[in-house]
């Protein structure tokens, strides 16, 4: 089943529905938790969003009515009556911790816009034409004939502009338009998400981008970009794991670069690596090869593996893909 309407149905047959999202959590995931938060709210069932962990804090805007818990915070366990909606992703194990919660509920349903997963064994409604899962929310609440409260209009629209580079990626399309206009329309300001987005960024962040860019290497005939963050880095500049979200997209604005790779380490003891590509390489397919998962310009994976082995790795595969086109 791949219409909103599968999802109407996953929400009849269920009291009470728990939504998650992948961890760490993005504006697409926060977005999309919200709107779907009011659409449930609106049936008059009970409903919970529970992340493996707390709002990241350059996100907590998202948020002001703090209706979004963290699994490691509960104070009781979840209930085995509900029914599970997972946003953003069709993997349980990017869900962190918050995974723990599929044991304990009836039934799970994904809702995703990232290229399919062929080991998904969830029901769902996965697009891959949307440009965010935001996108297919706001959809959604259309059909439903919800009208979203400010807090949510502007956690939808934050999650469709963040998701789609402000309007430039190749999954932009008239569709995406349509729900950002209902969202402006709602009365959402687009400079001051702008802002809370672009305008925000700590000392810390600056930092780091200079740290990492200082790792810069330009490889295969200046074709592939390659950028790494160590935990020891992270560690002495005080930053954190969320604020390096957008340092993939540097080398991107070079000419010549068709993909870039960015390898940060985390505190939990795994790498993460993030790649982007000009549309030349699938990195969808790259990523999965490792594990992960994405878009065909835009995936990632995590590891467990050594950054250098992972990076020795991934850029093998890169380097193959490109002469193979």
């Amino acid at each position: 089943m791949y219409t909103h309407d599968a999802v109407f149905d996953f929400l009849s047959k269920h009291s009470s529905i728990i939504i998650t999202t992948h961890d760490p959590a993005d504006p697409d995931g926060l977005g999309s938790e919200k709107v779907l938060y009011q659409i449930v709210k609106s049936m008059g069932k009970n409903v919970r969003i529970i992340n493996a962990n707390p709002v990241p804090e350059s996100y907590s805007f998202m948020d002001t009515s703090c209706v979004i818990e963290s699994w490691k915070e509960l104070d009781a366990p979840v209930c085995g009556k509900a029914g599970l909606i997972i946003l953003d992703t069709s993997d349980e194990y990017n869900l962190g911790e918050a995974r723990y919660i599929i044991p304990n509920i009836r039934e799970v349903f994904v809702i995703d816009h990232h290229e399919p997963n062929q080991f998904c064994t969830f029901n769902g409604w996965i697009d891959n034409t949307a440009s965010s899962v935001c996108e297919m929310a706001v959809e959604l609440t259309q059909a439903a004939g919800v009208t979203l409260n400010a807090e949510c209009a502007r956690a939808a629209y934050t999650g469709i502009v963040y998701d789609t580079g402000f309007f430039a990626y190749p999954k932009t399309t008239e569709r995406t338009f349509r729900a950002a206009l209902s969202l402006v329309q709602a009365g959402v300001e687009p400079f001051e998400v702008y802002s809370r987005l672009n305008e925000h960024d700590s000392i810390a962040t600056l930092l780091l981008k200079k740290k990492a860019l200082s790792t810069l290497q330009l490889r295969d005939n200046d074709r592939i970009a390659i950028q790494t963050l160590r935990l020891s880095d992270m560690d002495a500049i005080g930053g954190r794991f969320e604020d390096t979200h957008d340092f993939i997209n540097i080398p991107m604005r070079s000419q010549g670069i068709e993909i870039s790779i960015f390898l940060k380490e985390n505190s939990e003891g795994y790498v993460k690596c993030s790649l982007r590509s000009k549309g030349k390489v699938n990195v969808s397919r790259l990523a999965q090869t490792m594990g992960g998962g994405g878009h065909v310009t835009a995936a990632g994976f995590k590891t467990e593996m050594s950054l250098d082995e992972a990076l020795n790795i991934i850029f093998e595969k890169a380097s193959e893909a490109l002469e193979e086109k």
